[in-house]
C-alpha cells in the first residue's frame, strides 16, 4: 500500500470527524471504503487516479454483490474522498466528480399499526428488572421517534420529564428536543426510581450516567436494544421484520395519520432535509388506499 495514501486516509478521517462532523458510524464506514480503494489500488497513487480508474473499481466491486445503499455509500465516499483531496490541492483534478449513484428502489418503510404496536408491547415480559427496562425502552422508541442510537446515548440531564421533554443529539451532534407521551413517561419513571437500582445497585445516578444500562452498570449499547426487541418478537407471530427503527417508522407513520404538519414530523425526527420525511406521506396514502380497497363496496 502507498505510504502517501495511507497518510492521506487519515487526514481525511480527522477531516470527516471534525470538520464534517459526521457521525462515528459514517467516518467508520467512510474510512473503510476508502481503505479497501487504497487497498485496491495497490502500489498506484492516489494522484494517478482518473475517472477510469473509479470506473473500474466501481465494476470490480460489483462481483460482490453489494446493495444499491451500500454501493450508493461507497461511491459518496470515494466522491468526498477526492473532494476533500482537491480542495487541499493534493490532485490536481477531481476524478469522482462525474460518477453517480445508482437509483435507489422506492421501497416503503416497514410499521406498525396501533394494534400491533399494542401486541409488541404487551407481549414485552416485565417479570424481571431487565424485562421492565425492555418495555419501558419500547415505549419510549414508540413515543418519541428516536433512533435507538439516540436513546443508548441518553444521560440524565437530557431528560426533562417536568416538561415531558427530551433532549437527543442526532446524526452530526444535531441538537433536538423530542416530545414524551404520558404513557412512556409513567414507564420511564419507574424505570428511573425503582428499577434501574435493580438492574445494578452500584451504577451512579448523575447528571452525566446513562439512562439505561446493563447488569453491570455500564451504558446499554445499540446491539443489546436491538437483541431486546428480537427476544420479544420471537415470541409473537407477526408477518414483519421488527427492529427498533420499525417504531420510529410508526411513530412517523401515525403522526402524519393524524393529520400533524410534515415540518414539525420533520423536526421531531431530526431530518436534515424534508424530502426524507416525505417517504411517510406516501406510507399514510398507501395505507388509505389499502382501508379503501378492504372497506369500499365499490373498491372491486
Amino acid at each position: 500500500m502507498n505510504e502517501d495514501s495511507k497518510k492521506y486516509l487519515q487526514e481525511f478521517k480527522l477531516y470527516t470527524q471534525v470538520e464534517k462532523n459526521f457521525s462515528q458510524h459514517t467516518v467508520t464506514a467512510y474510512s473503510s471504503d476508502i481503505l479497501s480503494f487504497i487497498v485496491w489500488l495497490n502500489d498506484k497513487s492516489l494522484k494517478e487516479v482518473n475517472y477510469s480508474t473509479i470506473r473500474d473499481y466501481l465494476l470490480y466491486i460489483k462481483q460482490f454483490n453489494y446493495t444499491k445503499t451500500t454501493t450508493a455509500r461507497k461511491i459518496a465516499s470515494l466522491r468526498t474522498f477526492y473532494r476533500y483531496l482537491y480542495r487541499e490541492r493534493i490532485t490536481e483534478t477531481n476524478p469522482a466528480l462525474g460518477v453517480h449513484s445508482p437509483k435507489k428502489g422506492k421501497n416503503l418503510p416497514e410499521f406498525l399499526t396501533e394494534r400491533e404496536i399494542e401486541q409488541v408491547l404487551n407481549n414485552t415480559k416485565m417479570e424481571t428488572p431487565a424485562g421492565y427496562r425492555n418495555r419501558a425502552i419500547l415505549e419510549l422508541l414508540y413515543a418519541t421517534g428516536m433512533r435507538v442510537s439516540e436513546l443508548s446515548s441518553l444521560n440524565f440531564e437530557n431528560l426533562n420529564l417536568e416538561e415531558n421533554e427530551i433532549k437527543v443529539f442526532g446524526k452530526g451532534a444535531k441538537e433536538r428536543i423530542v416530545l414524551v407521551s404520558a404513557r412512556a413517561k409513567n414507564f420511564l419513571e419507574i424505570y428511573l426510581k425503582t428499577v434501574r437500582y435493580l438492574i445494578c445497585k452500584e451504577a451512579p445516578a448523575k447528571t452525566t450516567s446513562p439512562v439505561f444500562i446493563n447488569k453491570t452498570g455500564f451504558r446499554l449499547q445499540p446491539q443489546s436494544i436491538r437483541l431486546a426487541v428480537k427476544d420479544v418478537m420471537n415470541n409473537i407471530a407477526l408477518p414483519k421484520h421488527v427492529t427498533p427503527h420499525v417504531f420510529r417508522h410508526s411513530f412517523a407513520t401515525k403522526l402524519l395519520e393524524k393529520g400533524a404538519d410534515l415540518r414539525i414530523v420533520q423536526e421531531l425526527l431530526g431530518h436534515s432535509s424534508i424530502s426524507n420525511t416525505q417517504i411517510y406521506t406516501h406510507v399514510s396514502a398507501e395505507r388509505l388506499k389499502q382501508s379503501y380497497d378492504s372497506s369500499h363496496p365499490r373498491a372491486l
